[in-house]
């Protein structure tokens, strides 16, 4: 059961830190506050979902199982919260999205 409980914990950290990876990779080339906004707010939750349940894996039935679970709890609630604030205020600021059609030219 050790060597499964291991396998499953090294492919859910191996998936969201690659998801991680690709979500900062996104945060680096994508043009607009928008889009880097939408990128890191579902690729790095996704990553840091996964990089917990792994380690819920690793700690088996605990209190330190039950701690990890709040932390996923908190973060699935608190993230669309904070990136909806970041996009409003923005929007107040007065910075708009950065609209292209498909051949990559501005639509506006």
């Amino acid at each position: 059961m050790s060597i499964l409980a291991d396998i499953l914990t090294f492919l859910c950290l191996a998936v969201g830190i690659g998801s991680m990876l690709i979500g900062s990779y996104g945060l680096l080339k994508l043009p607009d506050l928008f889009a880097r906004m939408h990128a890191v707010g579902m690729i790095d939750t996704l990553g840091l979902g996964l990089i917990i349940v792994g380690l819920m894996i690793q700690a088996g039935f605990s209190l330190i199982s039950f701690k990890l679970f709040l932390i996923i709890v908190f973060v699935l609630y608190t993230g669309p919260a904070v990136t909806h604030a970041l996009a409003q205020a923005a929007l107040s600021a007065g910075l708009k999205p950065d609209v292209r059609d498909d051949d990559g030219e501005d639509a506006r």
